[in-house]
């Protein structure tokens, strides 16, 4: 029973590190005092992808086209960038620009970009050979940490950094994360 939960546990955490998705919590959470929303809607997002890929195991992969997915995923980073981007004239010193639903935006995001990815197929393997139920823990508790310090170092940024430069690299790191779906 621990095995089944610690070694995902172990190495989606591992594999997550400095993954996209978490470089998108930590730049989402630049943008919002919402932090516990934004959360909510990564995990739930988390919850979902993983989930079903551990229910379902590879019929996912067999039944939507991986390039689909990540044609969609690279286009909505690329939006986000370039809508930060954009918006970051309307900063200011105090901090005005927010999201405007951090939990829709923490969800839509993290729903699209993890399908397909690394660890959400990790997270079907690992249930062909580990309890499902363990390996759903595992996996979420994995995310979930690595999630909570994406968002705490985002705020942490957020009070030591001037908001239009966090703005500016933030567009740019979605941009360059959504143009690497298409590579």
């Amino acid at each position: 029973m621990i095995s089944d939960i610690l070694i995902p546990f172990l190495l989606v955490g591992l594999a997550e590190l400095g993954d996209k998705t978490q470089l998108a919590v930590l730049v989402l959470s630049t943008k919002t005092r919402k932090y516990s929303a934004l959360l909510a809607g990564v995990m739930l997002a988390f919850i979902i992808t993983d989930g079903l890929a551990i229910l379902l195991g590879n019929l996912i992969a067999n039944r939507i086209p991986m390039d689909y997915v990540r044609i969609g995923a690279g286009i909505l980073f690329i939006i986000f960038g370039l809508t930060t981007l954009l918006n970051r004239e309307e900063d200011d010193d105090d901090g005005s620009y927010e999201l405007k639903s951090p939990f829709i935006s923490g969800f839509g995001l993290i729903l699209v970009s993890e399908m397909g990815d690394k660890t959400q197929l990790a997270s079907a393997l690992f249930a062909t050979q580990y309890e499902p139920i363990f390996v759903f823990i595992g996996v979420i508790l994995a995310l979930f940490l690595l999630s909570s310090m994406a968002v705490y170092v985002g705020k942490a940024l957020m009070e030591r950094m001037n908001k239009r430069t966090i703005s500016t690299a933030a567009g740019i790191l979605f941009i360059v994360i959504g143009a690497s779906f298409f590579i």
